[in-house]
């Protein structure tokens, strides 16, 4: 009996200090989002891997890695399989703007940006920045569905400037007061137009701004040459009528003619002397001003897309566009100023526009190649008619690559060239740990077709997942009823 008691206890023995050293189950890690089996692509140096897993959470990327197990515990779990991912696009030219009649008309244009894969704008100047502000702090909140926003805030520009809003400046005294209040706002940049401004206030506004540590754009008055911009510091111009002045072999005359002519009846500006400035264009001018931009790091937004649309307008009916209908009817209202500008143009105006995006459409491989940073801009937002947000962006990388760039090239001035312009290329742009996650689904490879970037399978915003599903939902919502 004492020898049965001894061998039960020595079981017991045994049978207690194996369960004590039997590790317990690990907890299973569970993610925001999971994308499994998707291939990868490398917007940097066009490299796809595939059958990836990329798994998400409080907003970030947290794993990237082979997809080496069949599952993987998410809130959202999407199939990636036979798709390709890649960061986010950025358009790096939009415009909220109209004042408070307009505000819920332009926060409907959040839902079209997501919906074509836009996951980060850059707003070019408006009146309508606490709204921005307001946006923000919804969207960073999850309670309203949108592309990160980088405004300017309001515009600088000289007295009785165009667009409502604008903080109008003459002297330097007026300059410095303008950059407090847009430092007081708390803007990413700064905007310069050129309705009104002069040479001097305008190249006074950026040295001052960059002496702040305030990154300039803008249009460009041509009272001033573009290397004159540069000098100052000039981070970036939008559109490209400055850089083909500079492409002039008659820059300095052009110029020289501009300024004697302000303050008489008849003071000359762009679009007057626009004939002549494409009439003189030179290869060599040409070579040394994207030199020149390259060396100090001055960015170019080209904007075909808006050229081209513009251009059309006198012959092109645009009444049965699908997208017309996701369009406020307050906004489609303000497409009417150009309209019907355009319908009164003469020929000879009508065959100068053709001739001046082609011509802008050639620079485009030029630029590339001296190493220019390029910044995909769709110029969308009210008053300019039928730049639909989110689809011109897709128009914009269509067009980069028949003006000569490569789908690579195309999609980088879309990712990371924005990315970087803006500071921010640390920790957003790309498909890795610690990277924010914003993403784009997509069925088709870009880098075969650029077009495939319209065949979005789901966008990921903040870390959460919009499959097609969701983004017609959301597209219904904002629908005209």
């Amino acid at each position: 009996m004492n020898l049965f008691r001894l061998f039960f206890g020595l079981s017991l023995a045994v049978l207690l200090t194996t369960c004590a050293r039997k590790p317990r189950p690990t907890r299973l890690e569970i993610f925001d989002v999971v994308i499994n089996h998707v291939t990868l692509i490398d917007v940097r140096t066009g490299r796809l891997t595939p059958n990836q897993v990329v798994a998400i959470a409080k907003g970030k990327i947290v794993q990237v890695q082979v997809a080496d197990k069949d599952s993987y515990a998410a809130k959202q779990y999407v199939n990636g399989n036979g798709r390709y991912l890649i960061p986010g696009l950025w358009d790096m030219h939009v415009h909220f703007r109209g004042g408070d009649s307009l505000a819920a008309a332009n926060k409907k244009s959040l839902t079209l940006y997501l919906a074509h894969g836009i996951t980060t704008v850059r707003d070019c100047g408006g009146d309508l920045t606490p709204r921005i502000f307001e946006w923000r702090r919804e969207m960073d909140a999850g309670l309203l569905p949108g592309p990160r926003i980088f405004t300017s805030g309001p515009k600088i520009d000289g007295p009785g400037a165009t667009w409502p809003g604008s903080l109008e400046v003459e002297t330097s005294a007026q300059i410095r007061h303008a950059l407090d209040s847009l430092q007081q706002l708390k803007v990413d940049y700064v905007k310069i137009y050129d309705s009104k401004i002069s040479g001097r206030a305008y190249l006074e506004t950026i040295r001052q701004a960059q002496r702040r540590g305030l990154k300039t754009t803008g249009h460009m008055p041509y009272t001033v040459t573009l290397a004159e911009a540069i000098g100052r510091g000039l981070d970036a111009t939008e559109h490209l009528y400055y850089v083909l002045k500079a492409c002039s072999s008659k820059e300095d005359s052009l110029t020289a003619l501009v300024r004697a002519s302000q303050g008489t009846a008849r003071p000359l500006g762009l679009f007057a002397t626009l004939p002549a400035v494409n009439a003189t264009y030179s290869p060599a001018a040409a070579a040394r001003i994207f030199a020149l931009m390259a060396k100090r790091h001055t960015a170019a937004v080209p904007t075909l897309f808006i050229g081209q649309t513009l251009a059309g307008l006198p012959t092109n009916d645009h009444a049965r566009d699908s997208l017309l209908a996701y369009i406020d009817p307050k906004i489609q209202a303000t497409y009417r100023r150009r309209l019907a500008s355009a319908r009164q143009q003469s020929p000879a105006a009508q065959a100068l526009s053709r001739q001046l995006e082609n011509r802008f459409s050639s620079l485009i491989a030029p630029m590339q190649a001296a190493g220019v940073r390029l910044l995909a801009g769709s110029d969308s937002g009210p008053f300019n008619s039928f730049v639909y947000p989110g689809a011109s962006l897709q128009e914009e990388l269509i067009l980069l690559v028949q003006a000569g760039l490569t789908p690579l090239q195309a999609l980088q001035t879309a990712t990371i060239n924005g990315a970087e312009f803006m500071g921010v290329a640390d920790h957003t742009a790309a498909i890795a740990p610690g990277k924010d996650a914003d993403l784009l689904l997509l069925t088709g490879n870009p880098l075969e077709n650029i077009a495939n970037v319209k065949s979005i399978d789901a966008v990921i915003s903040r870390g959460k997942a919009y499959p097609v599903a969701s983004l017609q939902n959301l597209l219904r919502a904002v629908r005209n009823r």
